[in-house]
């Protein structure tokens, strides 16, 4: 197995660097050709696609990279020979941290909060994937690390800066259907696993540093087919299951345009939990208090898997409309605003709206605005302060369909679900021994 970094000499460095964020820092690149020097976590799937587009800025110079499954290192590495590579991120950010300028998270969702606090703690600019973290209270840690020490930080929702997402939004924020009262989100994909306990164990692969890739996770044996490289997001130790997966792209839109807070409550329609997977069917009922672009309060009902899509007639459409696989629906008190998932803004009743015509705004690079960002030269469009509420809110539905037709009321101020305490071990994971990190 791997040689693992000694934990006291990590806690003292991110300790160290935690006493020298007295003042806010963005990256400043000390390279000699002026480039931003960026750290890969997880270079596989879509990390490969994160390091693609990373790389494709022109100031951006590929100094590490970092993966427990060696075959993906080598692929990436066979596109930076230049650029040092490791296979656990802590040993990474040990030795090579005054090396780097950026850090970039790219692993499943159970490891997301310690690479990327590990990066903060050392006053790293941080890109970390969606959703941000896989329990609240990392979310939580995370947006106030990154306000206090004013570091760079962006969401991996990359849509968050296409064209036609901010148009939705732009068209919602002029009142052009009026002040909202509803959201219906759906994705018909389903991360989820409905079956028994995990069998059929087998040594994992000779190019996987199981021990590693398992993390913050209690230790377990590998089982082929259900972890590495894609399946974790149904297993609720790893993945945050559809709404996680998917929620948290079809909610940004909703959630941006209309300025929310914290929900107050959430309700889950699904199986009873197993304590293994994720159900592969949900519908999640919220409400948030309202704000200047909504009525008093807002309902919001999230459905995947096989509840998805719901009928046109159930969300007040025609009932002869057939609705696409993933979307978002604005329910306004002057109509409807319907953003397909990766798809124009629609909307309805169509004779209304015939007339109207869409105000040309611009669209953007989700990876590069990131780049730039770090360089001075503007800000994030979904940093950790947006991200962070945005992923809670989410996760706040994960924990709700482990009490399934219970309403649980949330004091968001408090990190408390104040009607049922039970829940509340569900906020914070205790990490395994010898995986800690400071903030977490």
């Amino acid at each position: 197995m791997h040689q693992l970094l000694s934990r006291r000499h990590f806690l003292q460095t991110t300790a160290l660097a935690t006493a020298a964020s007295a003042f806010p820092l963005t990256a400043k690149s000390a390279s000699a050709n002026g480039k931003l020097r960026t750290a890969h976590i997880g270079v596989g799937g879509m990390g490969m696609s994160d390091l693609r587009s990373i790389m494709s800025h022109p100031m951006v110079e590929v100094a590490a990279l970092c993966d427990v499954d060696s075959k993906f290192l080598e692929t990436a590495a066979a596109l930076h020979p230049h650029a040092k590579t490791y296979r656990d991120f802590r040993e990474m950010l040990s030795e090579f941290g005054d090396r780097i300028d950026a850090v970039v998270v790219s692993t499943p969702d159970h490891t997301h909060a310690p690479a990327a606090m590990s990066a903060l703690n050392l006053l790293k600019p941080v890109y970390c994937q969606k959703p941000l973290t896989h329990d609240i209270f990392e979310a939580r840690q995370l947006r106030s690390t990154a306000e206090a020490r004013g570091l760079v930080t962006q969401m991996g929702i990359q849509i968050h800066s296409h064209q036609e997402y901010r148009r939705a939004k732009a068209m919602i924020q002029a009142g052009v259907i009026g002040k909202v009262k509803q959201i219906y989100a759906w994705c018909n994909k389903s991360w989820g696993y409905d079956g028994g306990p995990l069998e059929k164990f087998q040594a994992p692969p000779e190019t996987l540093e199981w021990n590693l890739w398992t993390g913050t996770a209690a230790e377990r044996p590998y089982v082929p087919g259900m972890y590495h490289p894609a399946q974790w997001r149904r297993l609720i130790d790893f993945g945050t299951g559809t709404l996680g997966d998917m929620g948290v792209h079809i909610f940004d839109t909703p959630y941006s345009a209309l300025e929310l807070t914290a929900p107050t409550w959430v309700k889950v329609e699904c199986r009873a939990p197993t304590g293994i997977g994720h159900p592969t069917q949900m519908t999640v009922h919220y409400e948030f208090p309202g704000t200047k672009y909504t009525t008093e309060k807002v309902k919001w009902t999230w459905m995947d898997g096989d509840a998805a899509p719901p009928t046109s007639e159930a969300v007040g459409l025609p009932e002869e409309m057939k609705l696409p696989g993933s979307a978002s629906l604005f329910v306004g008190e002057e109509g409807f605003l319907l953003l397909p998932h990766i798809a124009a803004p629609q909307l309805f009743p169509e004779e209304k709206f015939k007339d109207y015509r869409k105000s040309d705004v611009p669209g953007g690079n989700h990876y590069h605005e990131w780049v730039d960002a770090c360089l001075g030269k503007t800000e994030t469009g979904a940093p950790f302060t947006y991200g962070g509420p945005l992923t809670e809110a989410l996760l706040l539905g994960v924990i709700g369909s482990r009490y399934p037709e219970k309403t649980l009321e949330w004091n968001a101020e408090k990190l408390a679900i104040t009607n049922h305490s039970e829940a509340d071990e569900f906020l914070k994971r205790k990490y395994r021994a010898g995986f800690e990190v400071a903030g977490l």
